[in-house]
């Protein structure tokens, strides 16, 4: 039975992303407005359909330009986030070139990151300043990789802090930042716990069909999407520390809303990132190259 559901997923899916895509690719080349928001709609069929349900807590900032720092357990939680509003997402340049997923992560409008050329950060920056000044808000998976689902990693400043000194110039620019968790906490109506979050959660030499295909056989998951007090930067903030600020509000927010406990806020005051990391190291993981992380 679980087979048939996931069969019937597929198809589903498929009829609905042969009517949406050529739709959006009429509405980038054209430019027009509903291409922020054609993305967003096949996002919530996709959710409904494998039985997603999706819990908010807080909402997302009004007020643009928006650069949302996300952690990131899974694949999933692109099309989690993504049914929430219209977004864009930062990912590295080898997802371009992934069969499927390469094609929707280009009619997001994702902009990629090339992490073999470094001299590249600062034009990756200025697209992302652009995006962000045009109304765009856009996601960055603040961790450079994926983890089991039950923490978070330390969050890598090297992108982040590209992202808002390209906005925040020194000559009167601002951007709002914004954290971001996403946390998976049922399965089938009851507690996921550790043992049943590799269900869900997609890192190490996980293969991603047998990961697709276990998510549409077993379905039925219940996330918790928590939204931080957004965080005005410009100019003269100072990254490291705008790093370990959305780092530890990520981390309070996953643990408060995997343990279902009241959130607070726990700053140790330090961060496990150093100057050393490079803006090509941020999107990196050497246990599943070419698989995984988006």
């Amino acid at each position: 039975m679980a087979e048939i559901r996931a069969v019937l997923i597929i198809f589903a899916l498929t009829i609905v992303s042969l009517i949406l895509i050529p739709l959006q690719w009429i509405a980038i080349r054209l430019q027009l407005p509903m291409r922020r928001k054609l993305p967003q709609l096949w996002h919530v069929i996709a959710t409904r359909l494998v039985g997603i349900r999706i819990r908010q807590i807080g909402r997302p900032c009004p007020d643009r330009p928006l650069l949302i720092t996300a952690n990131h357990a899974s694949w999933v939680d692109i099309t989690v986030i993504g049914s929430l509003m219209p977004l864009s997402f930062i990912a590295k340049s080898e997802v371009s070139g992934w069969p499927v997923f390469g094609l929707f992560a280009k009619l997001q409008r994702t902009v990629f990151v090339d992490r073999a050329r470094r001299a590249r950060t600062a034009e990756v920056a200025d697209t992302i300043a652009d995006r962000m000044a045009a109304g765009d808000a856009m996601v960055l998976f603040a961790e450079g990789t994926s983890n089991d689902g039950n923490g978070v990693l330390p969050f890598r400043s090297a992108l982040l802090g590209a992202a808002t000194r390209a906005v925040g110039n020194g000559a009167g620019a601002k951007v709002w930042v914004q954290p971001l968790s996403i946390a998976y906490q049922g399965f089938y109506g009851l507690p996921m716990g550790r043992a049943h979050r590799p269900h869900v959660a997609w890192y190490g030499d996980m293969e991603l069909a047998g990961h697709l295909w276990g998510i549409f056989t077993r379905g039925a998951l219940d996330v918790i999407v928590r939204w931080g007090d957004p965080v005005l930067v410009d100019g003269d903030t100072d990254r490291k520390a705008l790093t370990r600020k959305l780092e530890g509000e990520v981390r309070a927010m996953t643990v408060a809303s995997l343990l279902q406990k009241p959130f607070e806020i726990e700053d140790s005051g330090e961060s496990n990132d150093s100057d050393e990391i490079e803006p090509s190291e941020f999107f990196s993981n050497g246990e599943k190259t070419g698989k995984a992380g988006a």
